[in-house]
């Protein structure tokens, strides 16, 4: 008798063994663990703070799904203060101490220059959604190595100041002028716009520099004024772009403002308050009119943010998809060998159905941008304190 009982309860275990969640085989499974780096703090920290949530959300619903190989992933977050030495510094530790089989973080243009060295020494792919300097995809590309392993899901600046070249030429704007910061970022974005410029026939008649920090852009303006200059074009990062246009409005003069995507970042807009008003920018996601998976991405962004609002949709969404593509990048190599989901990033056979787009062959031994051109943004404008996108803008409904 008690040989049946061991029996029947032997046979009951099982069975609850099987009806068991798949979720929790997966929790018990050893993680898959990715590097989520990026400015969590200071003025580019809405767009870390963006980013990370974004991937977070995604990692949450992958996660409630089975995982990726049947493992769970598990995001290693660190704040890289948008300071290029402590980048590099969270990349080694990310590699050697962490373990990560990847990073799908940074946001700012000279942490990652400063980092992917190390991402590519190690083979262990480098997906950024964050930062836009141009040649960041370029310096380890073939033939200057047999591999790159840094990728890219962020609209680089050469298409960015193609659209804002555009814009100012739609407007009739003649007499640009240029104010953009000392960082990598800055720098770089300063030299896109200007060559872009030239190759339209069009001087700027003035090009001007600020430091992070700086609170007071009279100097600049008063040149770029004197200058005749009909609209200001920005390259910076953070509540800098906000004294250029509170110090327009101490001055009386009023031109309009187009640069890049950071003046949708709250800290333009909520400090510039209404100054922002009627700055253009591109974007790739726009989030003003959402239709309905645009509307159940905010609602899963708020519910692992804390927050009702989300400080930069561009980097949220870029944060989401990059984790979907190396998912589907893992699960197509059914390893996570950094090599294999190099392989399997550069060649993927399965279409990621992402946020921003379908991604369709994101990426190819040839080219590691994500954004091939204009076609995926949109130009955006500040309207009552938010993003919404211009009226001449076709693709507004993105």
């Amino acid at each position: 008798m008690p040989c049946h009982l061991d029996r029947r309860h032997t046979l009951a275990l099982g069975l609850a063994l099987l009806a068991a969640p798949l979720s929790l085989a997966v929790q018990a499974a050893e993680p898959i663990r990715i590097g989520m780096s990026g400015p969590f703090t200071g003025g580019s920290g809405p767009m870390g703070v963006s980013m990370r949530d974004g991937a977070r959300l995604a990692v949450s619903q992958i996660n409630a799904k089975g995982g990726v190989l049947g493992r769970p992933l598990e995001l290693v977050e660190r704040d890289d203060e948008a300071k290029n030495e402590v980048g590099a510094q969270v990349a080694q530790e990310l590699i050697s101490k962490e373990k990560v089989v990847a990073n799908v973080g940074i946001i700012n243009t000279g942490v990652a220059l400063a980092s992917a060295r190390f991402y590519q020494e190690a083979q262990i792919p480098l997906i950024t959604p964050g930062p836009s300097g141009s040649s960041l995809t370029e310096q380890f590309a073939p033939p200057n190595t047999d591999a790159s392993y840094i990728f890219r899901v962020s609209l680089r600046d050469r298409i960015q100041v193609d659209m804002i070249i555009d814009e100012i030429i739609r407007r009739k704007f003649e007499k640009p002028a240029i104010l953009a910061d000392s960082t990598n970022y800055g720098h770089l974005g300063r030299d896109d716009l200007v060559s872009a410029l030239k190759k339209k026939d069009i001087k700027p008649v003035a090009v001007e520099k600020f430091n992070v920090k700086d609170v007071d852009m009279t100097a600049q303006l008063l040149r770029s004024k004197s200058a005749g200059a009909d609209v200001i074009l920005t390259y910076g990062v953070g509540p800098e772009l906000a004294q250029i246009a509170n110090g327009m409005a101490k001055l009386g003069w009023k031109v309009p403002i187009v640069g890049s995507w950071t003046l949708s970042m709250p800290n333009f807009i909520e400090n510039a308050g209404a100054n922002s008003e009627g700055a253009r920018m591109p974007q790739t996601i726009i989030l003003s009119n959402p239709d309905a998976k645009k509307k159940a991405f905010i609602d899963g962004f708020a519910k692992i943010s804390g927050g009702t609002r989300i400080p930069g949709p561009v980097w949220a969404a870029q944060g989401y998809d990059t984790v979907y593509i190396l998912a589907a990048a893992i699960t197509q190599a059914g390893s996570t060998a950094g090599p294999k989901i190099q392989h399997a990033l550069e060649n993927l056979n399965t279409k990621v159905d992402g946020l921003i787009m379908t991604y369709d062959k994101p990426f190819s031994a040839a080219d590691h941008e994500a954004f091939k051109d204009t076609s995926v943004a949109v130009m955006g404008e500040v309207r009552s304190g938010t993003i919404v996108a211009t009226s001449e803008d076709k693709k507004g409904t993105n």
